[in-house]
C-alpha cells in the first residue's frame, strides 16, 4: 500500500463511524493526517471510533451532524473546519439505501416518495451541501473531495433504481463539481461495486455468492480496497479530476 506524508493536513469525511468512511478514516490517520469522523448525532459508533482510535494514538476529532438536513449538514462540516483548523480533504461518504431489502426495478409500488426524499437527501444533496461548505476552505489549501457513488449509477440495479438515481447524480454532480473547485482544488468519486461492509441491505447469501461469481477477481471488494483508491484521489492523483473510478473487482464487466 502506498503510503502518503499527511502530517499537517486535515480530513473530514462523512459516514465515518463505519464502513468504507471508517476505512478511509483509518488509512488517512496512520498516514499522518488529523480526521474529523462524521457520524449522526444518536449514533453511539461515532464516539466509540474516536476513542479506540485516540487510545490507538491517531489524531481524530467527532463531527457529528446530519448531511440529509440542510441547516445541520452546514453547521457541521464549518465546525469541523474550525476544530481541525483547516481543510485539505473531504470525503463525501455518507449514504443510505433508504430500505432494508433491495426493490427490483418492476416493484415500482414500493418506491414511495418517503423513500425517494430519504435517499436524495442523504446521497445526493448531502454531497452537494458539504461541498458547497467546504469549497472556501478547500480552495485554501488546495485540496481534493472524493465521493462515494455506486456501481448502480452506472449499469446496475443496485439496492432501488431511486438509489441508482441518486448515484448517477453523484457521477454528473462529481464532474461539475470538479468546474466548481478548479483551478484550486479537484473533486473526483469512487463508484464501489459488492462490498462486505456493514449496511443496511439484508443481502441473502444466494446475492452475495452471486457477486463473487460474476466478478472477474472472484472475491468482493473490503472495505480497505475503497479507501485505498480514495485515499489515492485525495492525497495523490494531482492531474485527476472530475473522474469516477469503478472499483469492484470486475463485477460489471462479468
Amino acid at each position: 500500500m502506498i503510503r502518503y506524508e499527511l502530517a499537517g493536513k486535515a480530513a473530514l469525511v462523512t459516514g465515518g463511524a463505519s464502513g468504507i468512511g471508517l476505512a478511509l478514516v483509518e488509512q488517512l490517520a496512520r498516514n499522518g493526517a488529523k480526521v474529523a469522523i462524521n457520524h449522526l448525532a444518536d449514533d453511539a459508533r461515532g464516539p466509540e471510533q474516536v476513542e479506540r482510535l485516540r487510545a490507538a494514538g491517531f489524531d481524530v476529532i467527532g463531527a457529528p451532524g446530519n448531511v440529509g438536513d440542510a441547516v445541520d449538514c452546514e453547521r457541521m462540516v464549518l465546525a469541523a473546519i474550525r476544530d481541525l483548523g483547516r481543510l485539505d480533504y473531504l470525503a463525501c461518504n455518507a449514504g443510505t439505501p433508504g430500505t432494508r431489502t433491495s426493490v427490483p426495478p418492476s416493484a415500482l409500488d414500493r418506491l414511495t416518495e418517503e423513500l425517494w426524499n430519504t435517499v436524495i437527501q442523504v446521497n445526493l444533496l448531502g454531497v452537494f451541501r458539504c461541498v458547497k461548505a467546504a469549497a472556501p476552505a478547500l480552495k485554501a489549501a488546495r485540496g481534493a473531495v472524493v465521493s462515494t457513488a455506486s456501481i448502480a449509477g452506472l449499469d446496475s440495479p443496485g439496492s432501488s433504481m431511486a438509489y441508482g438515481a441518486t448515484k448517477a447524480g453523484v457521477i454528473s454532480l462529481t464532474k461539475n463539481l470538479a468546474r466548481t473547485l478548479a483551478p484550486e482544488a479537484r473533486a473526483n468519486a469512487v463508484a464501489p461495486g459488492a462490498v462486505d461492509s456493514s449496511w443496511m441491505i439484508e443481502w441473502t447469501n444466494e446475492q452475495r455468492s452471486g457477486s463473487i461469481d460474476k466478478a472477474l477477481l472472484k472475491r468482493r471488494c473490503s472495505t480497505d480496497d475503497l479507501a485505498e483508491v480514495m485515499l489515492f484521489l485525495l492525497a495523490g492523483a494531482a492531474m485527476v479530476t472530475g473522474q469516477t473510478i469503478t472499483v469492484d473487482g470486475g463485477l460489471t464487466l462479468g
